[in-house]
């Protein structure tokens, strides 16, 4: 079975770091990631730049909205994903409690699964 690992972070949490901590933070993470795949258990990772220039859209009565960021109500962003294969519930949380992110926000662990499920 295929579980994404989603790391939710404060919005802001990035500017608080120096370059250098951010860098090791970054390190740390691509670590993890290789520790994965290594273990045969990534599929894909990407980190997602900060919210500042992302776009919503949404499409209400055949009109489109475009939404530019950053989102005044947002408290957290999804700041990046690992997209594990071949394990399953329990192996996705002990992966996502391994998650060097899990020390400075939150790793939401969900099953990929057809949207009527």
């Amino acid at each position: 079975m295929s579980y994404m690992l989603l790391i939710i972070e404060p919005t802001e949490q990035r500017a608080t770091r120096t370059e250098v901590e951010g860098r090791e933070v970054y390190a740390r993470m691509q670590r993890f990631g290789e520790s994965l795949k290594a273990e045969g258990k990534l599929k894909a990772v990407e980190s997602l730049a900060s919210q500042r220039d992302a776009v919503r859209v949404s499409t209400r009565g055949g009109k489109a909205q475009l939404l530019d960021g950053p989102f005044a109500e947002a408290k957290e962003m999804i700041g990046g994903f690992f997209l594990l294969d071949g394990v399953n519930r329990d192996e996705a949380l002990a992966i996502a409690q391994r998650c060097p992110a899990a020390e400075w926000a939150t790793v939401e662990v969900r099953a990929l699964a057809p949207c009527f499920m």
